[in-house]
C-alpha cells in the first residue's frame, strides 16, 4: 500500500501505540481542571516544546548540509543570562522587565548562532568542529555566568512560559507551535525552502546559480541559535532556576534523532518540518512511556535505544524488503506440447 511506503507512517504508528499505552497506564490521560487541560497528554505536549524548538532549528541547519552540536550550551547560556538578570530585579513579577530580559537572552542566543554561522560560512571550518567549539566553551561560559551555582528565581511572569496556560493549552507548546507555523510559512510558502534545499544539495552549484549560499548558511545558524535560546528559557522557567550543568545536556542528540526520524536527510537537501515535529513528540512520548510502564531507571536508555533502532529499521525499505520479502509476480511457464 502507498501509505505504508510513506516515511512518516511508521513514526506516526509507533506514536499512536505509545499514546494508547499511556492511556491505559496513567490515571489521568487528559482531563479538564479549572478550565485548563491536564493529564499525561498535556505533559507530553508541554515537555516536547524545548526539544521541538531545538529540533526545528537543527532541521534548517541540516537541510543546508551542516550540523549544530552547540544547541545545548546555547540553552544553558540563555537560561543563565535570564535568571541572573531576573534575580537582580527589585520586583521579579514586573512583566515589562521580564519581557525585556527575555529579549536580551534571545539576542544573546542569536549572536551565538551568528558566531557559529561565521565560523562555518566565512572561516570555512567544518560545521561539526565549529559548533563543537561552542558546545564546550558555551557550557563553560554558562557556568561563569552563574558562578557555578544554581540561580533560583521567583518570577511568576517568567514561569508562565513553561507552566502557564492560554485558551486551556500550555503556553510552552503554543510557543513551539507558533515557531513551527512561522517556519512552515517561510520555507513552504516562499522560495526560502527551495534555496535551503539547493544549498544543502550542492553548495557549489548554488553559488554558480547566483544563490548567496554563505548568507543562507549564516542565517540558519542564527535561527537555530534563537530557537535554542528560546528552548533554554522554557527549560529554566519550568524549574524556576538556571542550572548551567543540566540545562540542555545532550539535547542535541535527541534533536538530531528527531530530525532523522522525521525524514530529513543528514547529507542536506530534503527536509521535513512536519516530520521533525512528529519526531520530537515521539521522543518525548517515549520518555514518558518508559516511566509509565515501570522500566527500571538503569535500563531506561537501553530501552529507548531498542525502540529507536526498531523504528529506524522499520523506516528502511531495504530492511523491510530483506526481512519480509516481496511477493514478485513470476511469469507463467507454458507447458510445451510435443509436435
Amino acid at each position: 500500500m502507498t501509505i505504508l511506503k510513506n516515511r512518516l507512517f511508521w513514526p506516526a504508528a509507533i506514536l499512536v501505540v505509545l499514546l494508547v499505552i499511556n492511556a491505559f497506564t496513567s490515571n489521568q490521560f487528559i482531563t479538564v481542571r479549572d478550565g485548563h487541560l491536564f493529564g499525561t497528554l498535556i505533559d507530553i505536549l508541554r515537555g516536547s516544546a524545548p526539544l521541538m524548538l531545538v529540533a526545528l532549528g537543527m532541521t534548517l541547519v541540516i537541510a543546508t548540509g551542516g550540523i549544530d552540536l552547540s544547541v545545548g550550551s546555547v540553552m544553558a547560556i540563555s537560561g543563565a543570562v535570564a535568571c541572573l538578570l531576573i534575580s537582580d530585579l527589585g520586583n521579579q513579577n514586573s512583566v515589562g522587565s521580564v519581557l525585556l530580559i527575555i529579549g536580551v537572552a534571545i539576542a544573546m542566543s542569536l549572536l551565538l548562532g551568528l558566531w557559529n554561522g561565521a565560523l562555518v560560512a566565512v572561516a570555512g571550518i567544518q560545521p561539526i568542529i565549529a559548533t563543537l567549539i561552542l558546545m564546550v566553551a558555551g557550557r563553560g561560559l554558562a557556568q561563569l555566568i552563574t558562578d557555578g551555582q544554581i540561580i533560583n528565581v521567583r518570577s511568576d511572569p517568567y514561569s508562565t512560559m513553561a507552566s502557564g496556560f492560554l485558551l486551556a493549552v500550555p503556553v510552552a507548546f503554543l510557543i513551539a507551535a507558533a515557531a513551527v507555523a512561522l517556519t512552515v510559512v517561510l520555507t513552504r510558502r516562499t522560495a526560502l525552502g527551495l534555496l535551503l534545499e539547493s544549498v544543502g544539495g550542492s553548495p557549489s552549484a548554488s553559488r554558480l546559480a547566483g544563490i548567496r549560499a554563505r548568507r543562507i548558511t549564516v542565517m540558519v545558524y542564527v535561527v537555530a541559535g534563537g530557537f535554542a535560546g528560546l528552548a533554554g528559557l522554557i527549560y529554566s522557567a519550568n524549574i524556576r532556576s538556571a542550572d548551567s550543568i543540566s540545562a540542555g545536556n545532550l539535547i542535541e542528540l535527541d534533536a538530531i534523532l528527531a530530525v532523522v526520524i522525521g525524514g530529513t536527510a543528514l547529507i542536506g537537501g530534503r527536509f521535513s518540518i512536519a516530520g521533525t515535529v512528529l519526531g520530537a513528540i515521539l521522543i518525548q512520548t517515549l520518555s514518558v512511556t518508559v516511566v509509565a510502564i515501570g522500566v527500571p531507571s538503569k535500563a531506561t536508555l537501553l530501552f529507548k535505544a531498542v525502540v529507536v533502532v526498531a523504528l529506524c529499521l522499520s523506516q528502511s525499505p531495504t530492511f523491510r524488503t530483506k526481512v519480509f520479502g516481496r511477493l514478485k509476480a513470476r511469469p507463467a511457464v507454458r507447458a510445451e506440447v510435443p509436435a
